[in-house]
């Protein structure tokens, strides 16, 4: 859990990475800092660090009306300050930190009660307190560790390994899963097989030596319904349980020669609120050298002491009208809860609080870019039809009901920003081409960026083929489409830039090379990105920052916004939808054009993987191709058992299709050698192409009828779909062969739905559920915020969110009112971890 200081050290890195334009929280600075000298508050030691952040917040509140030129500098002094401050608020704290030692040594020497010592130090008889509220520092949540009683510097590095350094971690460290002691029985109740907790009195406690020379011990226990004993591996247990006393005792209920037994049952001294036993107890994940009974003691204490204290961030009526609790009795039931229905009401209100944050924080950013000025296009019927009439078919209902919204949003005078998501061959890209039309028609270009340069060639050479049949509305000239990639370079690079910069280059189709400072067009009206989830975080940040600066500042499209259209051939859950691209409107092709044949699809086991082999040479004899997909590229990286490309290449060149030409592809190769493959494969150079996950998504090859893929249950759902996706792109009947035998029900799952279902959005709402969202995009390019309790299918929980974002947005846009203050803060807290969601 980062300070404040550290929160605001996140957030002017942020600044300076989107270009100091006063966008890196929400409301800027101005309203930030008001935030922020709350925050502070409890850092402030001295006279010196008190001056030293009035500094800083005078800098925050005064940063909005700078002049752009002046902000890198401010930003830098900033950082400075910052870092000097934290140096000086550590060393404070070192001091009183001290000085409190001294304090409660020189106490315990005077003679100080054991009761006293207790509360001062959290002892057994208030074992939640470290120090009385009034001395306790405000800023206690972010205090190490150490600071709580029996956690010394050997403790604090084993909680470290869990990410728990400071007090407010182990408040948030929820439980995974939890055990239902709750269950109070009498003795002669107990069956065999059942979990229970027992109410006794300590009879007698026995050890004695096995012939394995390890100590078992016996302890018989009472009530007044009969007895029965409990036994420990523990040499140490005698020391705990002592004769006479009452403990509760929970555990599962086993049995020894016929008698009923408890084994190594947790157990802790009869009280009116129990921590290990007689409740539903939390378990929390571990590390090695750290028992769940210690760090559920500490976790408790924490718990006792700070959660009735913290401030809620949800506003009172809000909070009221959908029935949760309040923030502290939340974490009380979610860690410790009373009974089933408190812990489900805890966990739906902490769950709906990360949810109303993402969609404050993405709604925030779409208000945010509506907020941009942008060129307003035109698209009527009598436009369009000549574009419709270059076509060899017509738009499904699907099509026409997307054309529709995009035509509806590019009309207005703020920016386009929707996603367009569909299977491989729903027609995407008929749809983007048909909204570049609309930006040529009135004057205005389009641009269309690629994640790769063999992409972005077959969106050149298609495209050109489409608008060569089309005059430009306003010249009757043909149409100018360019191509600009990291190979274009020297005179005809100099030849494009030029002719951007003047208008006479309608569309500019691209990779990320369409970006770059040196870039400057006439009047982009339009961008189409292509496989969003392929861009890096930076590019894809980039693309949006850049926005206005695109066009030259004395060009006709100075400072005016592009509309974005960004497709996805990777089918999104809606509840995905809503969270990484949230700020962004959402059109699906849900609807294949007529005539186009399902792909065969069928899932077999390793030993029969002979019978594909002599299937792909019966294909290829009749003018076919094949793809052979395999996890990983070389057996060193290798799982147990999984095939690796560039083994398996040179086994199928030379064993099994000795007579064929086999290539291989895979990531390891330079971009070039990657493009220049699969040219040769479209070509008809290879007959086999045998490849790892980077021909995931890739160029058309017509041709290609066969999509081996080996090892498939190691692949998430939605890959599987897209690797299918590579084939069946031309007249001929196509197959996809699933070669694997999983070690789970889950891999076979995957497998079985792959054979049933040829829908992408059903198939990526399975993969959803089965795999969790940070793997259904990968982690590094997900945008996935961590999420404690919120899941990602839950998607009524999510829509509600939503619907209270939108509303606290439309009542208070830039949260700035006393009952929001605190879910800004929350907002700008969570939008500063290392996420994208742009």
């Amino acid at each position: 859990m980062a300070n404040a200081l550290e929160q605001l050290q996140t957030i002017l890195e942020l600044e300076a990475r989107r270009g100091y334009k006063n966008d890196a929280v929400i409301g800027g600075m101005d309203e930030y800092a008001r935030q922020w000298s709350f925050q502070v508050v409890g850092l402030i030691q001295s006279k010196e660090s008190a001056e030293r952040l009035a500094q800083v917040t005078q800098l925050l509140s005064d940063y909005s009306r700078l002049p752009q030129g002046a902000r890198p500098a401010t930003i830098r002094h900033l950082q400075e300050s910052l870092a000097g401050i934290a140096k000086q608020v550590e060393k404070e704290q070192r001091t009183q930190a001290s000085k409190q030692r001294k304090t409660e040594s020189s106490g315990a020497k005077a003679g100080a009660s054991p009761k006293a010592r207790n509360v001062e130090t959290g002892g057994a008889g208030s074992p939640t307190r470290t120090s009385s509220p009034e001395s306790r520092p405000r800023d206690g949540l972010h205090a190490p560790v150490t600071t709580l009683p029996g956690i010394g510097s050997s403790m604090a590095q084993t909680l470290a390994r869990l990410g728990l350094n400071e007090v407010g971690d182990l408040l948030w460290h929820l439980p995974f899963r939890y055990q239902d002691y709750s269950n109070l029985r009498r003795i002669d109740q107990l069956r065999v097989d059942d979990e229970v907790t027992i109410l006794a009195t300590v009879k007698r406690v026995y050890a004695r030596k096995t012939t394995t020379r390890r100590t078992l011990t016996t302890v018989t226990l009472a009530d007044l319904t009969g007895t029965i004993e409990a036994t420990f591996w523990n040499p140490y247990i005698d020391r705990a349980l002592k004769a006479g006393r009452d403990y509760y005792f929970s555990g599962k209920v086993g049995s020894y020669m016929g008698k009923r037994v408890l084994e190594s049952p947790e157990f802790e001294p009869a009280s009116d609120d129990p921590t290990h036993t007689a409740r539903i107890v939390p378990i929390y994940p571990l590390t090695e050298g750290l028992s769940a009974r210690v760090l559920r003691k500490h976790i408790r204490q924490v718990v006792d002491a700070w959660a009735p204290r913290l401030p809620d961030p949800l506003p009172n009526d809000l909070r009221q009208r959908l029935s949760y609790p309040g923030l502290g009795d939340a974490l009380q039931q979610v860690h410790f809860p009373d009974d089933l229905d408190a812990l489900d009401r805890a966990r739906k209100r902490l769950a709906f609080d990360e949810l109303l944050v993402i969609q404050l924080g993405v709604l925030g950013q779409q208000r945010a870019w509506q907020s941009k000025p942008a060129q307003p296009l035109r698209l009527q019927e009598t436009q369009l039809r000549p574009f419709l009439d270059t076509l060899p078919f017509n738009l499904t209902r699907a099509q026409q009901r997307v054309l529709h919204d995009i035509a509806r949003d590019i009309a207005r005078d703020y920016p386009m920003t929707r996603l367009l998501q569909g299977d491989v061959g729903s027609g995407k890209t008929v749809i983007a081409a048909a909204a570049m039309w609309a930006a040529i028609g009135n004057g205005a270009q389009a641009a269309l960026m690629a994640p790769t340069e063999i992409l972005a060639e077959q969106h050149y050479r298609k495209l050109g083929e489409q608008f060569a049949q089309l005059l430009h509305p306003r010249t009757d000239w043909p149409l100018r489409v360019d191509l600009l990639t990291g190979s274009v370079t020297g005179k005809r690079r100099e030849e494009i830039l030029t002719a951007l910069a003047t208008g006479d280059t309608d569309i500019l189709i691209g990779t990320h090379a369409l970006i770059q400072e040196s870039v400057q067009f006439h009047d982009l009206a339009l961008i189409v990105v292509d496989e969003q989830h392929r861009f890096g975080v930076d590019q894809r940040a980039a693309l949006r920052e850049k926005g206005a600066a695109l066009n030259a500042s004395n060009a006709a499209g100075a400072n005016m916004t592009p509309h974005t259209l960004v497709m996805s051939a990777t089918p999104i859950p809606r509840t995905l939808a809503l969270t990484i691209y949230g700020d962004m409107d959402v059109s699906a092709i849900d609807e294949l054009p007529p005539g186009r044949q399902p792909i065969k699809t069928y899932w077999i086991k390793p030993d029969q993987r002979h019978r594909v082999y002599k299937f792909i040479a019966e294909q290829v004899s009749e003018g076919r191709q094949a793809f052979i997909i395999y996890p990983l590229v070389e057996e060193s990286d290798r799982l147990e058992d999984v095939g690796a490309a560039t083994a398996e290449h040179k086994r199928l060149q030379k064993k099994v299709f000795p007579h064929l030409k086999v290539g291989l592809l895979h990531g390891r190769l330079a971009g070039k050698e990657k493009d220049a493959i699969m040219r040769a494969f479209a070509a008809g150079d290879y007959d086999v192409l045998v490849s790892t996950a980077v021909v995931e998504v890739g160029i058309d090859i017509p041709n290609a009828s066969i999509m081996m893929i080996e090892n498939a249950d190691r692949f998430g759902l939605s890959q599987l779909h897209q690797f299918r996706g590579r084939v069946g792109r031309g007249p001929h009947q196509s197959y996809c062969v699933l070669v694997g035998d999983p070690g789970s029900d889950q891999g076979a799952e995957r497998l079985r739905a792959m054979e049933k279902t040829q829908d992408g959005f059903e198939l990526a709402e399975v993969d959803l559920r089965m795999r969790g969202p940070g793997e259904f995009f990968g982690t590094r390019q997900s945008g996935l915020p961590d999420l404690k309790l919120a899941r990602m299918s839950d998607t009524r929980l999510l829509e509600l969110a939503r619907r209270e974002a939108e509303a606290i947005l439309t009542d208070d846009p830039r949260l700035t009112r006393p009952p929001h203050r605190l879910l800004a803060q929350r907002t700008a807290e969570f939008f500063t971890q290392e996420i994208d969601l742009s």
